[in-house]
């Protein structure tokens, strides 16, 4: 998939553990009907959304896939991390991040699992870094000294920097001089422009309607280091699946339906529903953004989940000594169980 470097550079993530792994019962409320007769053992799953996006737990509600459960929206991020850290603590039922974010969170011994893949890079759906036109930066040597907006640290966009940093040939201490800041996605497009950083993180709908206003223009992209992949996951913690296992089999079973709803249907009808979604649940969000999205960019069918998806970033976290070598095993790191497509080809 990609090739890598081995070096000493630390990936600067910062994945919180709450002060004892003991967890709370997700679902607050117990369902009446026996475990074997299917019910989820819980009536509602908590979780953080997206300003102005719907995900695919919010797309599969509104498609009447989820029900008799029902989605209680506590708040919004823009930081994978920081979503899986809220499962751990018990704030949240569910969360998603970037691959190697959970690699890195789970080799804290953090009792989690990823259930189903939720986002990813694919022909339509990847990210650039970009520099306005006129920019003296043209390769990866001129971003010594330099800033990068990303959404968050010890994510997606920072192994990804890092890599392409790698692979020019870039030292360790290089490497440490090219700054990271995070910005929220919404307002990253104008913080390049007023020329408060250096390079811009940008992708999906976002990325399209900044693309739309021109004088950008990439200097290096996710797709081009990695190609097409499901890059994060929807996990859930290994109490909750004890506890609930219909709950669990029924939210990936209608997350995997919705992806693939979003998938198989014309572009303008998935369109018209995330904007109808957003428009309904009264946030005071812009909707617009949503009118660019192109593709769901997950690689598995329903969202099933692949060995090269967590390899890829074990293998990346063991040559940064962030892992130890055999550290995690493949087996035991994440599950496709409850995924209704386990038995089809991806």
């Amino acid at each position: 998939m990609a090739h890598f470097v081995k070096k000493g550079c630390t990936t600067g993530i910062v994945l919180l553990l709450a002060s004892s792994l003991l967890l709370t019962a997700c679902g607050k409320t117990e369902a009446t009907a026996s475990a074997s007769g299917g019910t989820p053992e819980v009536t509602e799953l908590r979780y953080q959304g997206g300003v102005g996006s719907v995900t695919f737990p919010e797309l599969a509600d509104d498609l009447g896939y989820l029900a008799p459960l029902k989605l209680k929206f506590i708040g919004n991020t823009i930081s994978g991390p920081q979503d899986i850290q809220a499962v751990v603590t018990g704030d949240t039922d569910f969360g998603g991040a970037f691959n190697g974010a959970i690699v890195k969170l789970i080799s804290a011994k953090a009792p989690i699992k990823p259930v189903i893949a939720y986002y990813g890079v694919d022909e339509n759906t990847w990210t650039g870094y970009y520099v306005l036109d006129g920019s003296p930066i043209k390769s990866a040597k001129d971003l010594i000294g330099k800033k990068i907006a990303v959404n968050t640290l010890g994510a997606h966009h920072e192994f990804v920097i890092k890599e392409y940093l790698h692979r020019a040939g870039l030292t360790t201490e290089e490497i440490k001089q090219v700054t990271l800041v995070v910005v929220p996605p919404v307002t990253t497009e104008q913080t390049l422009r007023a020329e408060q950083i250096d390079v811009a993180t940008l992708g999906g709908v976002l990325r399209d309607k900044a693309l739309e206003r021109g004088g950008i223009h990439p200097l290096f992209k996710d797709i081009d280091l990695f190609g097409t992949f499901s890059a994060g996951s929807y996990v859930l913690t290994d109490k909750f699946i004890r506890a609930n296992p219909n709950a669990s089999r029924k939210f990936v079973e209608a997350t995997a339906k919705a992806i693939e709803w979003a998938r198989t249907t014309p572009r303008d009808e998935v369109v018209a529903r995330y904007e109808k979604i957003i428009n309904a649940r009264g946030r005071k969000e812009d909707a617009s953004t949503v009118k660019f999205w192109k593709s769901t960019g997950v690689a598995g069918k329903g969202g099933l989940i692949s060995d090269k998806e967590f390899d890829t970033w074990i293998l990346w976290l063991e040559n940064e000594s962030v892992l130890k070598e055999g550290q995690l095993k493949i087996k035991d790191l994440y599950t496709n169980e409850f995924n209704p497509f386990v038995n089809e080809k991806k």
